[in-house]
């Protein structure tokens, strides 16, 4: 039985929450109605896993998330309204720990919130599997990240002037849950000359890749773009498969062209991996092509980046050790589609060695 704690100030969403859960059998479930209630219910009941509202009186989401992560760590699945607003505060909420998030359709207050139930107890079986860790005290932390960023500089400097003339490759990526904080630890340590251009299908509502493309791009030394419309691509572009949609390449005037299209109903996950991966492979030489997956549930794209492996391109699954869920690199291991399996934290050297050979 896995104990519960549904988070959220309207009396509807709560009661319409819980109507999902208890549906879907195996859940213990208390409710709070606002972050403070929240707070002490994560002392007193101990919830396995929190799906957390943003927007409540008293304490919001986002400070209620601070307290929990410092008192008692547990896996926490935002549930956010599909607003620019929402994405930004979705992104915070990440970065503070958060596991997860669910889009809620049709605002704060959603009547049509059953429309992604099949997601929500998906997600929320899934957060309570993951390993959460306390916070580091503030001082702590700040001292690491120094560190950490004085090594970045580093690893981005060692490496700035070492690319061939005439160089030609492709990057693409596939993540899902989990991914904007990995992603937020690989894309910013590439250099800004960095020779491939990279394609990142994260599995994301519409609202949010904009916001989250904006959010990658002040921390990138690349130049980070959604793909809302045909684009040429070319090196120092990091493009992001616009949510609701998926993304595929074709050549176009002689010119490899990232497009986006309407999702493709035989597909169970958008922005879609497997699709990426397979345009890939129709328009480019497997070869030139780097296909990395990280963290997500399933196992979108494992079929198409083995096929790339079996053709010659080479394949980076992220080791189970940083994933937040194991599920899509798990995929493409079981497959024998990884040429090496890496940390996280490691990736980014990976390219960057890979891209001088």
């Amino acid at each position: 039985m896995i104990k519960l704690l549904i988070v959220d100030d309207s009396a509807l969403m709560r009661r319409q929450l819980t109507q999902i859960f208890e549906e879907a059998g195996g859940f213990e479930i208390r409710q709070a109605r606002n972050g403070k209630e929240a707070v002490e219910e994560n002392k007193s009941f101990e919830p396995d896993v929190v799906t957390l509202d943003v927007n409540m009186p008293e304490m919001d989401g986002i400070t209620a998330l601070s307290h929990i992560m410092t008192e008692r760590p547990v896996p926490v699945v935002m549930v956010s309204s599909l607003t620019e607003q929402g994405a930004l505060a979705t992104f915070e909420a990440l970065n503070l720990g958060a596991v997860d998030y669910v889009a809620k359709p049709g605002g704060t207050i959603s009547l049509t919130i059953k429309e992604v139930s099949v997601e929500l107890v998906a997600k929320v079986r899934a957060a309570v599997h993951i390993k959460i860790k306390s916070k580091k005290s503030p001082v702590t932390g700040l001292a690491q990240r120094m560190r950490e960023d004085r090594e970045k500089v580093a690893a981005k400097d060692n490496y700035s002037t070492r690319w061939k003339e005439g160089k030609n490759g492709l990057v693409i990526i596939g993540v899902s849950t989990g991914g904007p904080r990995t992603l937020e630890e690989i894309l910013p340590l590439l250099p800004a000359n960095y020779p491939y251009p990279i394609l990142v299908a994260q599995h994301m509502p519409a609202a949010f890749t904009k916001s989250f493309a904006e959010r990658l791009n002040n921390s990138c030394r690349l130049e980070v773009l959604e793909v809302a419309t045909p684009k040429a691509v070319e090196p120092g572009f990091i493009y992001i498969a616009k949510g609701g949609a998926d993304m595929v390449v074709a050549m176009r005037g002689g010119k490899l062209t990232v497009l986006p299209k309407p999702e493709a109903a035989n597909f169970l996950w958008h922005p879609s991996v497997e699709l990426m991966g397979r345009s890939v492979l129709e328009n480019c030489d497997a070869a030139d092509v780097i296909a990395v997956m990280l963290t997500g549930m399933g196992n979108d794209g494992s079929d198409a980046f083995t096929d790339i492996k079996k053709a010659g391109g080479r394949t980076i699954a992220e080791a189970e050790s940083s994933s937040v869920v194991f599920g899509m690199p798990a995929e493409l291991i079981k497959k024998s589609g990884a040429s090496v399996v890496l940390d996280a934290s490691k990736i980014a050297n990976q390219l960057i060695l890979w891209a001088g050979k």
